[in-house]
């Protein structure tokens, strides 16, 4: 057996010859495939049920469904008007994480990035962006170099907004 033939069969790559004899039954039909293919089985037959949503206090067709009291009502939350941003302007990438810590609390961060290096800049508009899509959240730019980085469960009013477009 040359050495190529010996690697192949060590990293299982060559052929089982010896196994050839248990492929097939005597009988047993072949596949399409070749000798010993692999055949899938036959998908089971879809049970199509009738779904129909029922009316409100209509009572299923199974019978009545013991009555369940509830205290508690689901309502989603509203956005709040009234948050302040807190306004920060870091002078490294380690700063990323305090800009994160404020954002995960419900709290809107301006990010003010001038005068850094377009190299620093450019990674934490990435990072702020990236938390924002992860939090479905918003990022808005303010002013040149300045970014309004908004919590999902939070609105700026527009008053703040233009009173931030102002300051800068």
């Amino acid at each position: 057996m040359s050495m190529l033939r010996k690697a192949m069969h060590y990293l299982g790559l060559a052929p089982d010859d010896e196994y050839d004899e248990y492929d097939d039954e005597p009988g047993a039909p072949v596949p399409s495939g070749g000798r010993s293919g692999y055949v899938p089985p036959e998908p089971p037959e879809a049970h199509h049920a009738a779904i129909r949503p029922l009316a409100r206090g209509a009572e299923p067709a199974s019978g009545p469904v013991p009555a369940v009291r509830t205290t508690g009502v689901v309502r989603p939350l509203a956005p709040q008007s009234s948050a302040k941003p807190y306004a920060m302007s870091p002078s490294s990438f380690n700063e990323a994480q305090s800009v994160a810590d404020k954002y995960m609390a419900g709290i809107p961060v301006i990010m003010n990035l001038q005068g850094l290096e377009r190299d620093l800049s450019r990674r934490l508009v990435d990072f702020a962006s990236g938390l924002c899509y992860g939090m479905r959240g918003s990022m808005e730019r303010v002013t040149n170099q300045v970014y309004l980085l908004t919590p999902s469960n939070v609105e700026v009013s527009a008053e703040e907004k233009r009173r931030l477009r102002e300051t800068d």
